[in-house]
């Protein structure tokens, strides 16, 4: 018995397809409910499903007004309002190809996403950095927008690029993922094998709007359902959660593992009744926490697997449980195998995770970058680069990535991009970077650096900051003799791991 789960193909996206059309159809049959709840402190900004499409309509009527054509590119530059969501669905509305990135970039970063992507324009908070274009619209500006004439929506091929989002890679160099319309189409295969997500539900989602988790999981996926979204307020805490889940009958709560650590810390009494279960994505959750969060609210969490190439395709649900440490099953509708250098792996074997190519929610290619693209196939599979072990009933089990990828807060970060800024340094003789055990269920990035003496670890910090969002830079800063080096000459990250825990 081979490690393949194929229990039959989705349902077809239709032939003529708007990703926005699709993600708003359900509002329109309860236009006053509400589609976004906003959550403050001391009151909640409320959205009906009628007020979101006439601003996401609206918004794409600003956008063409500006002379943008079908296919043109639109960096994004937004803060965490809801701005973000609005503009995001008016360009994808009419056949503009949006590429969302985190807040947390530098002016650097973004020169060098401008340079990839080649936007016709950038839609920009003043206080999100960004490097100059041509075609910069303030926040201001966008916002007016909102209440123009609606747009009539694109529809076409579902096959044809609706977005581009940015993940990093091996090579260290931030990779532009391009996304069909009918990667969205694909999402509804989690609605019943993840969330289990009905149109009465109230998804509380932590992160915030500009994060890519939040954009599906939280926004996306229940306005394609009916349900009502909630964001927490920027102003809000770990320790708000629990309140703001009791006091607005929240249904589902969704976040990352490291929210999850947090919430539990404030030792807040949540047990709310109207809460069905938590949702876990973008890092491993690690079943002491899941225990922790049982004990607490008396409902379980329920993880998934995915990227950033094929959003999340391996969970647990409601009545389709995890085994004890799986990451899951493969949801139903996607084709998923373990592979080894010839294919198919034995039930039981360690292999690769691979996805059918076939699978709709599948990326379309990198940007510029046919290379790299056939690197990541293997026949009729496309390859994660995730190691696992497939059960005989499908259950999952993960093992690791099998490249030197880490983990900060859920994003992956290539360890080879930070080294590139580190490597900058005058008196720095040579870097290796890794994530490091730092507590339970706790790890962060850690530079290993040599050099003639200890650097001053301000003037890195300072350095670093200036080069790297925030979430990419080292929290450790470690002065070591020399790197562990294998018989390649290439840096044995384990060796550091391992090293790490003997550092005082």
């Amino acid at each position: 018995m081979m490690s393949i789960f194929d229990e039959g193909p989705p349902p077809p996206c239709p032939a003529s397809f708007n990703m926005a059309a699709y993600v708003l159809a359900a509002g329109r049959r309860t236009p006053e409910k509400d589609a976004l709840v906003v959550l403050g402190a001391d009151a909640a900004e409320r959205w009906s499903f009628s007020m979101l499409e006439h601003a996401v309509r609206g918004t794409a009527t600003g956008l063409l007004n500006l002379g943008l054509e079908r296919g043109d590119r639109v960096l994004m530059r937004l803060g965490n309002t809801v701005d973000f969501p609005i503009a995001y669905l008016g360009a994808v509305a009419v056949g503009l190809i949006p590429v969302p990135t985190s807040p947390a970039l530098t002016a650097f970063e973004t020169e060098r996403a401008i340079a990839e992507i080649a936007p016709s324009a950038v839609l920009r908070d003043p206080a999100v950095a960004c490097a100059d274009h041509s075609l910069t619209i303030n926040l201001t500006r966008l916002r007016s927008f909102r209440d123009m004439e609606p747009a009539p929506y694109d529809f076409d091929d579902p096959n044809r690029p609706a977005y581009i989002i940015f993940t990093s890679g091996t090579s260290g160099k931030p990779k532009a993922v391009v996304h069909a319309h009918r990667a969205c189409w694909a999402r509804q295969m989690m609605f019943d094998d993840w969330y289990a997500l009905r149109p009465d539900d109230r998804l509380l989602h932590a992160g915030s709007f500009n994060w890519t988790y939040t954009l599906g999981t939280g926004l996306l996926d229940p306005w394609t359902r009916g349900a009502t979204a909630m964001i927490p307020a920027p102003e809000a805490q770990a320790a708000d959660l629990p309140d703001l889940i009791t006091e607005h009958d929240v249904t589902m709560f969704a976040a990352s593992p490291g929210i999850y650590r947090q919430v539990l810390k404030s030792e807040q009494n949540f047990g709310s009744p109207s809460l069905r279960h938590g949702l876990s994505a973008g890092e491993k959750l690690s079943r002491r926490l899941a225990d922790a969060w049982r004990r607490a609210t008396g409902t379980e969490i329920y993880e998934a697997f995915g990227m950033s190439e094929c959003s999340t395709f391996i969970s647990g649900a409601p009545g389709r449980v995890a085994a004890p440490d799986a990451l899951g099953r493969p949801q139903a509708g996607r084709r998923v195998a373990l592979l080894g250098e010839s294919g198919p792996v034995k039930i039981q074997t360690e292999g690769t995770i691979a996805i059918h190519r076939t699978d709709p929610g599948l990326m379309l290619e990198y940007l510029n970058d046919e290379t790299e693209t056939a690197g990541r196939q293997q026949g009729e599979w496309f390859l994660t680069g995730d190691q696992a072990i497939m059960s005989p009933d499908g259950q999952i089990t993960y093992l690791g990535r099998n490249d030197d990828m880490m983990n900060a807060g859920g994003i992956r970060v290539s360890p080879l991009e930070v080294e590139a800024v580190l490597a900058e340094i005058p008196d720095l003789l040579s870097v290796a970077v890794t994530d490091v055990q730092l507590k339970a269920d706790v790890r962060v990035i850690a530079a290993f650096y040599t050099a003639a003496a200890e650097l001053d670890e301000t003037d890195l910090r300072t350095y670093v900051s200036m080069k790297l969002a925030r979430y990419k830079q080292p929290r450790l800063y470690i002065h070591v003799p020399d790197l562990p080096v294998g018989a390649n000459g290439k840096v044995r990250r384990q060796a550091l791991q391992a090293r790490f825990g003997d550092h005082p």
